[in-house]
């Protein structure tokens, strides 16, 4: 089993699409997440309910199901030393992104994003724990 953070697009994006894939490849794989992503959502919850395709029951249900699967982290166990390091590679990119790359850092776990200027400007910082959802879902059918 691996490990992997995950950010808030691809909650998103799975959430909209409503599609059950998601729910066999977050029965492989263990997501966690910072609190924050709960914030984030919240702040975008009525455009991911106008843009799936699923009614509110099956939203719910759905919803429910994803969340099940997944490991939300408190902020309270991040280390202000962790924080810090990812207050400086995120300040140049965006700094919504710090709890993730905190997270990544805490735990050396590598960091899933839909978000190609986080991970281009983390790289180019040295921060190898960071990988485009699309490569890692590639990585995946190539395994099989």
């Amino acid at each position: 089993m691996f490990n992997y953070v995950i950010d808030t697009n691809i909650v998103m994006g799975m959430l909209i699409s409503g599609k059950s894939q998601y729910l066999k490849l977050l029965s492989y794989f263990d997501f966690i997440f910072p609190q924050y992503l709960l914030t984030e959502l919240d702040e975008y919850k009525n455009l991911i309910r106008e843009k799936t395709k699923l009614d509110e029951k099956q939203f719910q249900k759905y919803a429910y199901s994803i969340f099940s699967l997944m490991t939300v982290i408190p902020s309270i166990i991040l280390t202000k030393n962790s924080i810090e390091l990812a207050k400086k590679k995120c300040e140049p990119i965006d700094i919504k992104d710090i709890s993730f790359v905190a997270l990544s850092i805490e735990t050396g776990l590598t960091l899933l994003t839909r978000d190609e200027k986080l991970c281009k400007g983390l790289k180019r910082q040295g921060f190898r724990n960071v990988k485009l959802f699309e490569d890692f879902l590639t990585d995946i059918y190539e395994m099989k």
